[in-house]
C-alpha cells in the first residue's frame, strides 16, 4: 500500500512540476497574453473588469510566475506533494489498522475467529475513520461511518465471495 501512495503521489507531483514548467514557459513567450487571462480569472472570482486589471498588474509587477500559480493552478511551487510522507503516512496507518484484526485472529478460539475477527476490523476502522477525520478536520460522526460501513460491505462481499468459491471458512 505504501508503494502504490508512493507512486501515485509521485505521479501527482510530477504532474504538479510540469504544469509550473508550461506556465513558466508560456509567461516568457506570451507575457500579455498571460497578464489578459490572470485578469480574466479575477474576473471570474468576482472582482470588476477595472479592480482585475489592477490586481493582474501589481501582482504581474511583483512576481507573474507565483501570481499565475497561485491563481491559474493552484500550486505553490514551495510545498508540492510529498510521495515519502504520502507513502510512510500509509504504511504507519496499514500497520495500526492491521494490528487490532491480527490480534483478533491469534487471540480468540476457531469457534469465533471469523465473527470476532469483524468486529475487530470494524473497531479498528472506527478508531482510523475518526483518528483521519480528526486530523483532516472533517466531521468525525459521517467520516468514520463511511469508512466504517465502507469496510463492512467490502468484508461482506469478500466473505460472501469466499463462501461462493467454497474458500471461506
Amino acid at each position: 500500500m505504501a508503494v502504490g501512495e508512493y507512486v501515485s503521489v509521485s505521479s501527482q507531483r510530477d504532474t504538479e512540476r510540469a504544469l509550473l514548467k508550461r506556465e513558466k514557459r508560456e509567461l516568457e513567450a506570451f507575457p500579455e497574453e498571460e497578464l489578459k487571462e490572470l485578469e480574466e480569472l479575477y474576473q471570474a472570482k468576482g472582482l470588476s473588469i477595472k479592480a482585475a486589471r489592477i490586481v493582474a498588474k501589481e501582482l504581474t509587477a511583483k512576481d507573474a510566475y507565483a501570481a499565475h500559480v497561485d491563481v491559474e493552478l493552484g500550486i505553490n511551487p514551495d510545498e508540492l506533494t510529498n510521495p515519502m510522507h504520502a507513502a510512510l503516512a500509509s504504511a504507519a496507518s496499514f500497520l495500526a489498522g492491521a494490528v487490532i484484526p491480527l490480534l483478533a485472529i491469534v487471540l480468540f478460539p476457531q469457534s469465533v475467529k471469523v465473527p470476532s475477527t469483524f468486529v475487530a476490523v470494524l473497531l479498528a476502522l472506527a478508531f482510523t475513520g475518526t483518528l483521519s477525520a480528526k486530523v483532516g478536520g472533517a466531521e468525525v460522526k459521517r467520516a468514520t461511518v463511511r469508512v466504517v460501513l465502507g469496510g463492512a460491505v467490502a468484508m461482506a462481499v469478500t466473505f460472501s465471495i469466499g463462501k461462493l468459491f467454497g474458500v471461506s471458512v
